[in-house]
């Protein structure tokens, strides 16, 4: 053995016991941890929820029980995310854009303040559907109806404030078009009045789509492009309305959460998310895994809120 390799050797030996303690004293939970969604169950935000529970769960080392606290696009939830006990044992799924818009809109009882940033984990593209049947051709022939007959065409999103509702006030703006507009509290619900004949069209995204698209036909979405988890679907761009719209959803937990656990759900996360097993998961479900750590995440979100809230200041999309 020659004297650098001994030294090498030497060096690993002496290293091992400083790095055990650090191993011993991370922080894991010691019961199951409470994952919140703001949502009904069936939708796409619970369906992102479940799928990504399984696989953080294993690196946790104990179950993750998803609770439905559906309400106020997503006020509910996050309120009671902020107010938990700051032990890591109960985070919450957000849903942007409404994560941050939802304090700009009113007096919310969470800011962004309230929380820790885990991370962002997903994007999926927030699109348009009608019936099968519908004598609606396609999104410019929607607006042309809707120009000749004002809010005369109902459309369903899953709450004020959220990418559903967003992205029909962004058409509005850019078109001219008025709609009559419906605020359901999750996917399910929405697919229900739509097959009912109760609305005309629903703000979904791909994910909540692609799935079960018998009976509907999928007319556009915001993408930057087209998906690959929806060939043939044009942009909104592509048809002369420039804008994009996308439902992410991340994690959080309260703010008062020590560093440590913090650091320790971070790893997790980046370990679980960027697991191949995990991205498979997500494809199977028509869902793009898109992760972006807690601090980078937090960045953003708080630039967004900036952004959203000069849009509402010369623009308050609530009547929309």
């Amino acid at each position: 053995m020659s004297l650098l390799t001994r030294r090498s050797a030497l060096g690993a030996l002496l290293a091992a016991p400083l790095a055990a303690p650090a191993l011993a004293n991370a922080w894991r939970p010691d019961r199951p941890v409470e994952l919140v969604v703001g949502f009904a169950p069936g939708g796409g935000t619970d369906i992102v929820a479940r799928l990504f529970a399984k696989h953080l769960e294993t690196r946790l080392g104990q179950p993750i029980t998803v609770v439905n606290r559906p309400g106020a696009s997503s006020e509910v939830a996050l309120t009671y995310v902020s107010r938990a006990r700051p032990d890591g044992l109960v985070m919450g799924l957000t849903n942007m854009p409404s994560f941050v818009t939802v304090p700009v809109e009113r007096r919310a009882q969470y800011s962004l303040d309230s929380f820790g940033f885990i991370g962002n984990i997903m994007t999926d593209p927030t699109g348009l559907i009608i019936r099968a049947d519908s004598p609606i051709k396609d999104v410019p022939d929607l607006v042309r109806r809707a120009l000749a007959e004002p809010e005369g065409i109902t459309i369903s999103t899953s709450g004020i404030g959220t990418d559903d509702h967003l992205m029909l006030a962004m058409i509005s703006r850019l078109s001219g078009a008025r709609f009559t507009i419906v605020h359901y509290t999750g996917a399910p619900i929405q697919r229900n009045a739509l097959m009912a004949g109760h609305v005309q069209a629903n703000c979904v995204s791909v994910g909540e789509v692609m799935p079960n698209p018998d009976g509907v036909r999928f007319i556009g979405h915001g993408g930057a492009a087209e998906t690959r988890f929806a060939p043939g679907v044009p942009t909104f761009k592509s048809m002369g309305l420039d804008f994009e719209m996308y439902s992410e959803r991340g994690l959080v937990v309260p703010s008062a959460t020590p560093a440590r656990i913090v650091e320790r759900l971070r790893d997790a996360v980046q370990e679980a998310a960027s697991d191949p097993a995990t991205r498979q998961t997500f494809a199977a479900q028509f869902i793009e895994p898109t992760l972006e750590p807690g601090a980078a995440w937090e960045a953003r979100m708080r630039a967004a809120q900036t952004q959203y809230a000069e849009l509402w200041r010369r623009a308050p999309w609530i009547n929309s």
